[in-house]
């Protein structure tokens, strides 16, 4: 894949250059902007080469998604781009009812995470998006952390008709730890009955170094909707569960409990814990606040791995 100027390949990019590509490769593709996104797509080469294919409709979130709602009853496949909290919370009622209510297929993309977007204060924080968007059947969330991983999903979820949201976020992952979209993969291996740490998305990366010497196995995935069960189960040790998320903590405790439902666990949720910051500050100040930096994600890991000493009694299946 070509870079686009000088810049390395960030998910961005990944995602502009391969919209681009399923563009000249899918008379269905359809992008919808509002705003956001639209020089980007511009310098990509979307625009010149498929003017009549980006939809852009200025600052209305809700009509994006009723736009691409129509678009889908048209048999077109539209790819839905903007900030996480203008693409998800401020038009989720569009999503629910011209989307999912109608039975039609979108795929929408975000930046911004929870808050890769910090100083410019909670208008742009979306930590809430993931929980959201998991209430809504039928739609699969993916949270890539490179740029490879961007083409990888973009290109298993877009030639199909179903919904998915996909969250792009920084700072990049150095390198792909996860097999393959969809699944969950063994990165660390902890003695018997050790706990196991699932991390979710942007949070692999820091997880295992900050598992490094810890007696834990640790998982990743960067599809928390639907969990792969079988890999799940299949890496898992011991009887305490620690998720790591990157957005709000709990996120996706109930849905890995019903996996694992025959087994008696005690789960630990580790995210995002109080979105309402009144000093903005940076995405780094705020891992560190919400303990998702590597020392914060290792002292939680220390502290389950205290509490699975205990032993299983009151467990509950």
């Amino acid at each position: 894949m070509t870079l686009l100027g000088t810049r390395p390949l960030t998910q961005r990019d990944a995602f502009n250059q391969t919209l681009l590509e399923l563009m000249d490769e899918d008379p269905r593709v359809v992008a919808v902007l509002a705003v956001i996104g639209h020089s980007r797509l511009a310098e990509a080469g979307s625009l010149e080469r498929h003017p009549g294919r980006v939809v852009d409709v200025g600052i209305r979130e809700q009509t994006q998604i009723g736009v691409a709602g129509g678009l889908a009853l048209e048999g077109l496949r539209p790819i839905v781009h903007g900030y996480a909290p203008f693409l998800i919370e401020r038009p989720f009622e569009q999503i629910k009812l011209s989307l999912t209510h109608q039975g039609l297929g979108a795929v929408l993309v975000s930046v911004g995470g929870s808050y890769d977007a910090s100083k410019e204060g909670r208008t742009h924080l979306s930590p809430e998006d993931v929980s959201l968007v998991s209430t809504l059947p039928g739609w699969e969330v993916h949270a890539p952390t490179t740029g490879a991983e961007v083409v990888d999903v973009l290109r298993s979820v877009v030639p199909g008709t179903g919904s998915a949201y996909i969250r792009l976020s920084g700072p990049e992952a150095t390198q792909s730890l996860v097999e393959a979209p969809g699944t969950v993969t063994e990165l660390q291996r902890g003695g018997n009955g050790s706990p196991t740490v699932l991390a979710l998305g942007p949070a692999i990366e820091p997880t295992l170094r900050a598992a490094e010497g810890l007696d834990v196995t640790v998982l990743g995935t960067i599809t928390p909707n639907p969990i792969d069960a079988a890999g799940l189960r299949a890496g898992l040790s011991g009887h305490d569960l620690l998720l790591v998320e990157p957005w709000l903590a709990g996120t996706s405790t109930s849905r890995v409990a019903d996996v694992l439902a025959d087994r008696p666990m005690r789960y630990h949720a580790h995210g995002v814990t109080d979105p309402e910051m009144s000093h903005y500050g940076s995405p780094a100040e705020h891992a560190a606040f919400h303990g998702l930096d590597e020392p914060g994600i290792r002292h939680r890991i220390e502290e389950v791995l205290a509490i699975s000493k205990i032993g299983c009694g009151g467990l509950h299946r």
